[in-house]
């Protein structure tokens, strides 16, 4: 019966230590960092191209969404449909750095996710 409550208490000291390492990684995962500038959700295309230069590697697909424009900080949506383009630009900062991908929906930062190390230079 000790045996288990002690393994119980271990197991739960790793899982809460793993959480708090999962943590910082899920607050990273929607900015990256450019030389000294921080590209986030919601930028344009136009800045992050200015901040970080070109990717190693472009995508574009389109989508059909509900149409919307920008008004105060904030989408707001209205009836009907349109189609947006959805660029996914790859970033590869050298061998000893993460690469990122950042997804662009209609010309704006959506996400950026982490990879795994880039190719050496």
């Amino acid at each position: 019966m000790a045996t288990s409550r002690a393994a119980r208490l271990r197991r739960s000291r790793a899982v809460r230590g793993l959480a708090l390492l999962l943590i910082p990684a899920a607050a990273q995962a929607d900015s990256m960092r450019c030389g000294s500038r921080l590209v986030s959700e919601g930028d344009s295309i136009d800045e992050v191209l200015a901040l970080c230069g070109e990717p190693a590697q472009r995508q574009r697909t389109w989508i059909v969404r509900q149409p919307r424009f920008e008004y105060g900080g904030q989408d707001i949506p209205f009836q009907g449909y349109e189609e947006v383009p959805v660029d996914i630009w790859t970033y590869d900062f050298g061998a000893n750095k993460l690469m990122r991908r950042v997804r662009f929906v209609a010309g704006k930062v959506e996400s950026i996710d982490t990879l795994g190390y880039g190719t050496a230079r």
